[in-house]
């Protein structure tokens, strides 16, 4: 809880979502941690390769259960072998720089892996179709990822003293999910939906296993499940706000005065033009006619919006990463000076 405001990064805050250009990490973390002064985040950088990808690097989290990369994509197997190793060392730097660049800080510290669903999309089984397809893999998944995510957490507050913790589930694959609409290995069919109320219950407990760390759910895929999210007792839901359409109206109302922060992705996350970046009250005009649409109070939109990217940096340059979150910040202080 911030001093002035309900949430942890207090009114008037940017981050990033995760994934930065290049492969030069203290650059990157660099450039975060100056850039994002209220909510910076540990960046991944899937440049590097196998293993530095959101996929693989969540795989290097789980806690006795094992994962190799196939041409396919990551396969759980026996034991570890090179491509865990090399998602963990990975790991292990990206938090040496973290580290180092944030000597003497106080306050929220933004951490991200891949959420228990996409990653049971994500993941295949030994014979090759999805961990989605078999229920139990699906909680024994949850279960390896939710012991990992705890020492993660933990390394973080032993590394940076004075950080809160704030844990990002990236979960681009969770309508589809809940649609019914993940593919199998064949490509001939989709997978069942799962239950809405057994995917409540497992991010519930991810809420649960962060022991008092707000936790956010990221989704740049269209129609985000704002209700589902709310229910499940998330802190925050991340979205990209050109995704939006008025059937979203009735959950983000309900949502935001339930207490729920909303991380607009409001800048485009690769760019070359300039003038992209050259309006930041032009960037957040579409959130200010969102709360007017929604009868939502002024006051409440500063503390209720965090200004993001519409989605990761890897597909960017590395100048434009800088200025895109640059362009966050100060999107996010007009935001906050100018709620109407």
């Amino acid at each position: 809880m911030s001093e002035t405001g309900k949430f942890s990064w207090g009114p008037g805050a940017a981050t990033g979502i995760g994934s930065m250009p290049g492969e030069d990490v203290r650059e990157s973390v660099r450039t975060v941690v100056e850039s994002l002064e209220a909510l910076p985040y540990l960046p991944e950088l899937p440049s590097r390769g196998p293993g530095a990808d959101m996929v693989g690097r969540t795989a290097g989290l789980l806690v006795e259960l094992y994962a190799h990369l196939q041409p396919s994509g990551w396969r759980i197997a026996d034991r570890p072998g090179r491509d865990t190793r090399r998602a963990r060392a990975w790991l292990g730097e990206d938090l040496d720089a973290l580290e180092e660049f944030t000597q003497g800080y106080r306050g929220p510290l933004k951490v991200s892996a891949v959420g228990p669903w996409t990653l049971a999309a994500s993941m295949e089984l030994r014979g090759g179709e999805a961990m989605l397809s078999d229920a139990g893999a699906c909680r024994d998944l949850a279960g390896s990822l939710a012991e990992g995510l705890r020492g993660h957490l933990a390394e973080l507050r032993r590394r940076v003293p004075g950080a809160e913790p704030v844990l990002q589930l990236d979960e681009p694959s969770l309508t589809a999910v809940l649609a019914g609409r993940v593919a199998s290995a064949s490509g001939y069919r989709t997978h069942r939906a799962v239950d809405r109320a057994v995917v409540e219950g497992v991010l519930r407990d991810f809420v649960a296993v962060a022991d008092g760390a707000p936790v956010v759910v990221h989704s740049c895929a269209p129609d985000v499940p704002f209700a589902l999210l709310r229910r499940a007792g998330v802190t925050g839901i991340s979205f990209d706000a050109a995704l939006l359409t008025e059937r979203d109206d009735e959950a983000l109302g309900e949502a935001v005065e339930g207490g729920t922060a909303l991380f607009a992705g409001v800048v485009p996350g690769a760019g070359s033009d300039a003038a992209e970046l050259s309006d930041p009250d032009g960037s957040v005009s579409g959130v200010r006619s969102l709360w007017r649409r929604l009868g939502l109070s002024p006051g409440l939109l500063t503390e209720s919006v965090v200004v993001s990217p519409s989605c990761g940096l890897a597909g960017a340059s590395p100048a434009y990463a800088r200025r895109a979150l640059a362009h966050c910040a100060r999107s996010a202080r007009s935001l906050a000076n100018d709620p109407e």
